[in-house]
């Protein structure tokens, strides 16, 4: 597979107006390692090879356990490796990702409200729309982990 456009070259204003919203989400007090996590797990869900490469170094990196990060994509079954907060986040990202067979259910928004405020809420699904929309630009135009050997 090669990469079909290279998107930071081809667009570099809508780049860097994605990046703004990056910005806005890194400095929005939401903890680092939920947003993280958040990426992580969307990124599973959409299958984008670029963005888990991307999230689960920068997830290593921070010091989160390396046993913690392989498990997101199961985190239901991963014990008491993440915290109710955690967890909240992680079901707000799943449903929000996959909105269309979810719709947002109630139940998972009571879950997100229990453990968030209400700017962090917002915030935090500020941040499940930026993923998917890089995860649908590296997808779709098959940009290649930084990792990945070059052929």
């Amino acid at each position: 597979m090669s990469e079909r456009i290279d998107f930071y070259t081809s667009a570099p204003a809508g780049m860097k107006a994605l990046a703004a919203v990056s910005g806005y989400v890194a400095q929005s007090g939401l903890p680092h390692d939920i947003t993280e996590l958040a990426f992580l797990r969307i990124s599973e869900i959409n299958g984008c090879a670029y963005c888990i490469d991307m999230h689960t170094k920068a997830l290593n990196k921070s010091g989160l356990p390396w046993d913690k990060i392989v498990l997101t994509k199961v985190w239901r079954e991963a014990g008491g490796w993440f915290s109710s907060r955690e967890q909240a986040a992680l079901a707000w990202a799943e449903s929000l990702t996959l909105i269309s067979q979810t719709h947002a259910p109630d139940e998972v928004f009571a879950q997100v409200q229990a453990e968030f405020s209400d700017k962090e809420i917002t915030d935090l699904t500020i941040a499940i729309g930026l993923m998917n929309a890089y995860n649908r630009l590296a997808i779709g135009l098959r940009k290649l982990p930084a990792s990945a050997p070059r052929r």
